[in-house]
């Protein structure tokens, strides 16, 4: 009996797009179809046209040229990277306006909630009236989607959205945006400003959602945690591969190397062809007619060649080395009211060392910094300073950028020249050190993409001299490749640096210790990064369970104890189960390894596009299946 392959419905597709920013083109000839229930991971270099481009599909932006074709009545959710909200509404009548048209019935009855306890007889009816209207709409199981939303992402309810930061704003358009179910989620840089526990939230939600996603993001972990496959938006073009992040990055390298050589033979090619062009008469009398042609040919594919865009050059000067020791803290508290942030905390920081600092939003990371750096005086216990100590700040809320200011401007105020190291450069190369074209020297801050403004930040923090770096979630909109590139700098830099992040793949590959929150003020020091935070930290206590007594238990202290145990207990099936599961994941992941390497084989995609399709499909079925088997294995183990 043949297996049942899945049908592949498209939901949304882009042909033959065109969109240009100036003389760079966006998006060139541009072709995508995005099925039901996939999720891809759109990347790209910053400034390339990620963010139009998911615009344009959201049907908030258009293009040159080119078409594209949604699904009838498809239902599409967009969270834009930098979210805008209109008027002076409530955090939940934000998220609850992503229900449509029953939103503003719950915002009523929210509100009339609130008002009952001092209304009287009158806001209690009108309460009844509102209850009536929502059980005839399903309104209950709604009120409770949003109510979800706003307490898994650490949101007030009833906080106003126009008083909230840029985080907090990001955080309510997720919320609305999910609450909704579409069909088609669009999401841009979804992570940002989430802490680690509410972008593994994310993550896991994400991954059993049923609608399809195209995401934004330089999460790698993330990327190849959520992702079924990975888009790449590059020189114009939208390159698919098939599968998981780890994938994408082996079948890019060897893409790339083939790029290269194709180029190479094609530039000796044409020098050659230039060289017989050019000889004297007696070889003119011989050409041939189709030789010249051929250079013709040549000549034109040459100047069509849309090269490849530089590396960043990231080169940081430590300045004056500090003394060994940069701080000393012992039995160190502080206190804001009735919060205490930080207790009792002591360390010992020497030149040279890398600090991660880890912890959910609110709890206290930028508190502790200052503290450390002796900006902030303690309520208790003493900070001792080293001699030499020169600090320079990264700050994730960009507020050291004046947007109305020229890129030049930022970077060397009132001279045309930036001195590193002891050298005297002039601005306009520095910039295109960090990608910025020599016409864009000139424009306004307010002009340039997020991840942009992060790269422009980084070249205005790298002009001046530190031995202390202090870096706030520096990685927020920074591309995949920039990102890697900033690891290696720091791996390199041989002052202290102090991180806050939440992408853990860069906490891992930088990071020498970890300073990790323990909650209520409390925070303790760890080796290594992230991954080695989450071995050596305490096992985190589980919540008990909401589980109600039957009326006959509810008098017997011993009866809940044993239910709890013997629904621990495995029955033989799932005994069974557990000893297979371990053979059959292991099948799952050969099978998986063995498909990856036919789709990174060029000669794949010369056989049939149904074989395309299938084994692409394949592959997917694989990744969901190995998930769930290994879910599935980490409950029936715990449990036995």
């Amino acid at each position: 009996m043949r297996a049942c392959r899945p049908v592949l419905v498209p939901v949304l597709a882009l042909d033959n797009a065109c969109l240009a920013y100036g003389h760079v083109a966006l998006l060139d000839h541009a072709a995508l179809q995005v099925d039901a229930g996939e999720r891809i991971g759109l990347i790209g270099r910053n400034g390339s046209g990620k963010s139009s481009l998911l615009k344009a599909l959201a049907g908030l932006g258009s293009l040159d040229d080119g078409t594209i074709w949604r699904q009838p009545e498809l239902s599409i959710a967009y969270v834009a990277q930098e979210p805008e909200f209109a008027g002076h509404e409530t955090v939940y009548e934000a998220v609850a306006s992503g229900l449509g048209g029953i939103a503003r019935l719950l915002a009523d009855y929210h509100e009339a909630t609130l008002k009952v306890g001092a209304g009287g007889t009158a806001a209690l009816e009108h309460l009844q009236h509102l209850q009536t209207q929502l059980e005839a709409r399903d309104g209950w199981r709604l009120n409770s989607r949003v109510e979800q939303a706003i307490s898994r992402l650490a949101l007030d309810g009833e906080a106003r959205v126009d008083a909230l930061s840029g985080g907090g704003r990001k955080r309510v358009a997720l919320a609305q945006a999910l609450v909704g179910e579409p069909q088609l989620l669009l999401l841009d840089e979804p992570t940002n400003h989430l802490d680690v526990d509410g972008i593994l939230w994310l993550e896991d939600l994400l991954r059993s959602y049923a609608g399809a996603i195209i995401v934004i993001t330089h999460d790698r972990v993330f990327l190849d945690g959520v992702a079924t496959r990975i888009v790449e938006l590059d020189r114009g073009t939208l390159v698919s591969f098939p599968g998981r992040f780890a994938a994408y990055q082996e079948r890019k390298e060897f893409m790339q190397n083939e790029e290269a050589l194709a180029n190479a033979r094609a530039d000796k090619l044409l020098a050659q062809e230039e060289v017989w062009i050019r000889k004297g008469v007696e070889a003119r009398r011989t050409r041939s007619v189709g030789r010249v042609a051929r250079l013709e040919r040549l000549r034109r594919e040459r100047a069509a060649r849309r090269e490849q865009q530089g590396q960043v050059d990231f080169r940081l000067v430590r300045g004056e080395a500090s003394g060994k020791l940069v701080a000393e803290l012992d039995k160190v508290a502080k206190r804001f009211g009735d919060k205490t942030v930080v207790r009792d905390f002591s360390c010992r920081i020497q030149r040279g060392d890398k600090i991660g600092l880890i912890g959910p939003n609110g709890s206290g990371k930028t508190t502790l910094l200052r503290l450390i750096l002796g900006e902030l005086a303690p309520d208790a216990g003493s900070v001792r300073l080293g001699s030499r100590i020169e600090v320079a700040y990264f700050d994730q809320f960009r507020s050291q950028l004046d947007p109305e200011a020229a890129l030049a401007d930022v970077i060397s105020p009132g001279s045309d020249y930036v001195e590193i190291g002891g050298t005297k450069k002039h601005v306009i190369g520095y910039l295109e050190d960090f990608l910025f074209a020599p016409q864009r020297a000139r424009s306004p801050v307010k002009s340039l993409s997020g991840g942009e403004r992060n790269r422009l930040l980084l070249a205005r923090l790298f002009a001046r001299p530190a031995n202390v770096l202090v870096l706030d979630e520096p990685t927020n909109d920074l591309d995949i490749e920039t990102l890697e590139l900033l690891e290696a700098l720091l791996q390199d830099y041989d002052g202290t640096v102090f991180l806050v992040s939440h992408d853990r793949a860069f906490l891992d590959n930088v990071v020498t210790q970890t300073i990790a929150s323990a909650g209520e003020g409390r925070w303790q020091e760890y080796v290594g990064g992230y991954s080695d935070w989450l071995r050596q930290r305490p096992a985190p206590v589980a919540p008990k369970a909401d589980v109600p007594l039957a009326p006959a238990e509810a008098g017997s202290g011993a009866r809940p104890a044993a239910v709890a145990a013997e629904r621990r207990k495995l029955s033989y099936k799932e005994q069974r189960e557990l000893e297979a599961l371990p053979e059959r994941i292991a099948a799952q992941e050969a099978e998986q390894a063995a498909l990856q390497a036919r789709l990174a084989d060029p000669a794949f995609y010369r056989e049939p596009a149904e074989a395309q399709r299938q084994a692409q499909a394949r592959l997917a079925e694989l990744d969901s299946g190995i998930d769930a088997a290994l879910e599935r294995w980490a409950e029936l183990e715990a449990r036995a």
